[in-house]
């Protein structure tokens, strides 16, 4: 059999399963740490319940994940987990879902460890949302989950830290509630509200359009150019703040119909 009869007889079962997401409908991935809990409390440790060192990792991540080839305009990461927002109009790869779950999952997994200096692996996942609202409640599950999981950590180490043992301060926290577990916090001389949002909230990533100088070769002078740059925001707001938030970064790039 020659080889272009091989091929063609071949491919058809490599790509029997492709599908793809259709036009219209908004694309968000999310991008996961695989066995994360082991690689940063016991191969790497980092200090719980945040890191420094490990938030400026994930950031380091999503903007490599926003640089490409793909067309992100909104970046997001808490904890081990980074959520991107695909422009209304992507179309790389003609949308096939294969292609964004592997090269993300990929690029994420490279990108991480070479700036660990260790591995590190990631999966991915795709949600297909068929309106803009269903957009901002996505990422407003992913930011007040960041709230919860926030509440629960600082709860579960300060008690570790005070000799509790796993079991025991699992037992302490579990089916507490919020008031329950600020108060548990005070006590240990904590307030919750005044921890870094970062932290309670997670991290935005989105473009900017800056003013930068330049040269002009033809007239030998200084100018001032515009220039598309990250900007990474440690400051993000909750709730129906938050949604109007996305809307805005939707609205940015031309969808309007709010």
């Amino acid at each position: 059999m020659k080889f272009d009869d091989l091929d063609v007889k071949m491919r058809v079962y490599e790509t029997a399963q492709d599908r793809c997401v259709v036009p219209g409908m908004y694309i968000v991935a999310r991008i996961d740490g695989r066995g994360f809990t082991r690689l940063t409390k016991e191969v790497h440790p980092f200090e719980a319940p945040f890191d420094e060192r490990f938030r400026d990792l994930m950031i380091y991540t999503v903007k490599h994940l926003m640089n490409c080839g793909f067309n992100v305009i909104y970046g997001y990461t808490q904890s081990d987990e980074i959520s991107l927002l695909f422009h209304p109009n992507e179309n790389l790869f003609g949308r096939k879902t294969r292609k964004y779950i592997s090269v993300l999952a990929g690029e994420a997994s490279a990108k991480f460890s070479a700036g660990l200096g260790a591995v590190g692996a990631f999966d991915c996942r795709l949600c297909e949302l068929p309106n803009k609202n269903l957009v901002e409640d996505y990422f407003r599950w992913r930011n007040e989950d960041a709230h919860r999981n926030a509440l629960n950590a600082h709860c579960y180490w300060r008690l570790r830290q005070d000799n509790h043992t796993v079991a025991q301060a699992t037992k302490k926290i579990e089916g507490a509630s919020i008031a329950a577990k600020n108060e548990l916090l005070f006590q240990y001389g904590i307030n919750f509200n005044n921890l870094p949002n970062w932290q309670k909230r997670g991290t935005g990533l989105y473009w900017k359009t800056v003013k930068k100088e330049g040269f002009n070769p033809k007239t030998k002078a200084h100018v001032l150019v515009d220039k598309r740059e990250l900007y990474v925001d440690m400051e993000l707001p909750m709730r129906d703040e938050y949604s109007s938030f996305i809307q805005s970064i939707l609205v940015q790039y031309g969808d309007t119909t709010f």
